[in-house]
């Protein structure tokens, strides 16, 4: 008989809250060992254990970690500066999200020219999360191969296609895939399917966003691989009755049977209209996908912040969350990236065997 070895590291259980699983805020206790979450019927009748350490929610609830696929720095640190100490950046802004109920997430790059990418991206390195920080699950990469009309706040004498070479541009570009996980591109560029095709293959999951790109170029790109869309709304063509564009993809018959295209919102009541949000989310429940867009001026007093190549001011900061129920918010910033990204064994819920 194989005997299962089991963890010395103290069991904490935590007591009087409200847990989200399966969807619904149930009255439950937690049991986690070792950063993991545990059956409590495997621990009592199998390991005949016990908890070690009681923890009192007093009536709190208790959601699967936050996961955050766009947010380009926090706390006076850029993402898409090429600095000395970009690491010792990255571990305060993954030590300060900690607080926010971030626990994972994509440190995100603007438009940059392609020497700030082989300098950044090989100081990236995937890595769990703990006491220390949030989890890193890859960069996100938001441009260069994106839209000049819809550019938004990115430089524009930065922008790049890959019309000569497709794929071999986009790798010269950015130096390196190891680190990556999400690249923001626009699909109306000539090659963008090839490319889409490229990125999926590699595990990496493709956006749509910063283009002018209408629906059926839209549909296209899902066919190749694409699954998401970055900001809905915003940097891309409107909504209109006769051609939705990308927004159109939230009802479209044309996504490959068994595919989910899944959007990030910016729920700050600034970047979206409330009622934008609303209808999004009507439209398209299990889609949504709950990003910050944070900046480095996050964290700080108003004034001028840098976003990449540009300086860029702030004038007070907001943050809305829709009419929705707690559940489906909650779920919006961790079961559904964790399904974007095809984590959601691992991360997203509060199932047994998860990371707590």
């Amino acid at each position: 008989m194989v005997q299962q070895i089991v963890s010395d590291a103290p069991i904490v259980q935590f007591t009087n809250c409200r847990i989200l699983r399966s969807h619904q805020l149930q009255r439950e206790d937690l049991w986690v060992r070792d950063g993991k979450i545990l059956n409590p019927e495997k621990l009592f009748f199998d390991e005949k254990g016990s908890a070690d350490i009681q923890l009192d929610c007093k009536d709190s609830i208790i959601t699967p970690g936050f996961i955050d696929v766009q947010i380009n720095g926090g706390f006076g640190v850029d993402f898409s500066l090429a600095t000395d100490d970009f690491k010792s950046g990255i571990d305060l802004v993954s030590q300060k999200i900690l607080s926010h109920g971030v626990t994972s997430f994509c440190p995100t790059l603007v438009t940059s020219p392609p020497s700030v990418y082989h300098q950044v991206l090989p100081q990236i390195s995937i890595r769990n999360g703990g006491v220390h920080g949030a989890g890193i699950l890859g960069a996100h990469l938001e441009g260069p191969f994106i839209s000049k009309e819809k550019k938004g706040a990115h430089p524009e004498h930065c922008l790049r296609t890959f019309e000569a070479g497709a794929f071999q541009d986009l790798l010269a570009t950015y130096g390196s895939l190891d680190c990556v996980r999400i690249v923001t591109l626009a699909p109306e560029m000539k090659r963008s399917s090839e490319v889409i095709q490229e990125l999926t293959k590699r595990g990496i999951c493709v956006s749509l966003g910063h283009s002018v790109a209408n629906l059926s170029q839209a549909e296209e790109a899902v066919q190749h691989g694409a699954t998401f869309i970055t900001h809905l709304f915003n940097a891309m063509l409107p909504f209109h009755h006769r051609d939705p564009g990308i927004v159109g993809l939230l009802t479209s018959d044309k996504i490959p049977a068994g595919r989910r295209v899944f959007y990030g919102m910016i729920s700050d009541g600034i970047h979206t209209n409330p009622a934008a949000l609303r209808i999004a989310h009507r439209a398209h429940p299990k889609g949504l996908v709950l990003v910050t867009d944070a900046i480095a001026g996050m964290g700080l007093a108003p004034g001028r912040h840098t976003l990449g190549q540009q300086v860029v001011e702030i004038d007070g900061l907001n943050t809305y969350i829709a009419g929705c129920s707690v559940e489906t918010a909650l779920e919006a910033a961790s079961l559904h990236p964790a399904q974007l990204l095809g984590i959601e064994h691992k991360k997203g819920t509060l199932n047994y065997d998860s990371d707590a």
